[in-house]
């Protein structure tokens, strides 16, 4: 065989030294040999793990740019389902869906701009009055500290110690720094909330277009749990919104008695602002509406300013924990904890914007799953009412009773009246 004369030759041709020549590898070739390959597949992978690697990176950049314009959809969305009542009234008597949409921004929009105005002007004549009357202000500051504390300060000495101060030289120049900064800053939301204006101008104007063309790309089943779904969300942002008009014209009413009594001007206009303002402004909204009254509050008395505060921080805490869960829970339906709950989880994700849009979103979600959850009647149980099953067994109090209470007679001794070890039975 071929193998043998080779190893025949291999044997004959040997050194004189006894050593034997290399073997050569096989000519078939190994997965080791010099004309291994690699797997067909495993170029194509590695081709296909870097693309999706792409194509992740890709869509995270792209979502973390659109973010902003995201939330700005969302909040549209839910100021369309907000007005979509009064727009499908105004459409049902005969008017044209973009036209009813149209008056009714209008209308939200003379309103707006009718308070801003008011408050504005009325914030102008204050700060004026303010700043003229800031010398006999400070006089009263001076003469009380002087008074009290037994010292001997003047409005000289204090304006020239403002004037020549660090604090002021580096306050001015910060300002004078910031101001190109507060205008990109102002121009950022006027082009933010006309973006919401316009996209929920859409949403309310192409509404039943908006459906229709949702529904189109949907079998017959899921058509009408979109439809269902939607119309859950214009109730719950709708009762969501009630609830905080309710809200805002309860704190108005409380903060306006208040400023009445003390006498500080503009109390009506001042109590708006504070409803309006702490209810429809998450988060901030609170210290937004009471710094206000306490600037025009402080221009009367400064003492009242302080009463000012100590009434808001007081009616902030009733309006938390026993007006703002009572009725959210009524108008919206859902728990007072999950409303709690879903505020601050949508301030955790979205910010402001996701504790306004929270509850109404919760509420949406909870009474769409409802229809799905199969529920069954309650057994007529007592542990279901919170009581517990008479007859099983001692109570605690019986308890305590047969412990520190006298035993009967015969129960001295034992388990069955057996008697004690190292004591003589009875006989």
């Amino acid at each position: 065989m071929a193998s043998t004369d080779e190893a025949g030759q291999t044997a004959e041709h040997a050194s004189p030294s006894g050593t034997t020549p290399p073997v050569r590898p096989p000519a078939g070739g190994g997965a080791a040999g010099p004309r291994a390959r690699m797997p067909r597949w495993l170029p194509r992978a590695m081709v296909l793990a870097l693309a999706l690697v792409a194509v992740f990176q890709l869509g995270s950049w792209a979502f973390h740019q659109l973010t902003g314009l995201l939330i700005n959809i969302l909040i549209a969305f839910f100021l369309a389902l907000a007005i979509e009542p009064a727009v499908s009234r105004m459409a049902a008597r005969g008017i044209r869906r973009g036209l009813a949409t149209f008056l009714v921004f209008l209308g939200l929009t003379v309103v707006a701009a009718g308070f801003v105005t008011l408050l504005g002007s009325m914030l102008a004549g204050q700060i004026i009055k303010m700043v003229e009357g800031f010398p006999e202000y400070l006089d009263s500051v001076i003469h009380w500290v002087n008074t009290t504390f037994h010292t001997e300060l003047r409005r000289v000495d204090i304006q020239e110690g403002l004037l020549h101060s660090d604090w002021l030289r580096k306050y001015a120049q910060n300002s004078a720094a910031g101001v190109l900064d507060v205008s990109t800053q102002v121009l950022g939301g006027l082009f933010r909330l006309l973006t919401i204006g316009l996209f929920s101008f859409y949403f309310a104007a192409d509404g039943p277009r908006l459906r229709r063309a949702l529904c189109s790309v949907l079998p017959p089943a899921r058509q009408a749990e979109v439809l269902r779904a939607w119309e859950i969300a214009v109730v719950k942002t709708g009762g969501y919104l009630y609830s905080r008009g309710l809200m805002a014209l309860v704190s108005g009413i409380a903060h306006y008695v208040l400023l009445q009594a003390l006498g500080v001007p503009y109390a009506p206009v001042l109590g708006v602002w504070v409803g309006l303002v702490s209810q429809f402004i998450p988060t901030i909204g609170t210290y937004l509406a009471g710094a206000l009254p306490m600037l025009i509050a402080f221009t009367v008395d400064p003492w009242y300013a302080v009463w000012v505060l100590g009434f808001v921080v007081i009616y902030q805490q009733f309006e938390n924990y026993m007006l703002q869960p009572k009725l959210t829970s009524k108008t919206v339906d859902i728990h007072p904890a999950v409303a709690f709950g879903s505020v601050i989880a949508g301030t955790a994700l979205l910010g402001a914007v996701g504790a306004l849009v929270a509850i109404p979103a919760v509420a949406t979600l909870q009474a769409f799953l409802g229809a799905y959850v199969k529920r069954y009647a309650v057994t007529d149980d007592p542990r279901v009412h919170g009581h517990h099953r008479r007859g099983q067994g001692p109570g605690l109090l019986d308890r305590a009773r047969g412990l520190w209470g006298p035993r009967p007679a015969g129960a001295e001794g034992g388990p069955e009246g057996q008697p004690r070890p190292g004591e003589e039975p009875v006989r």
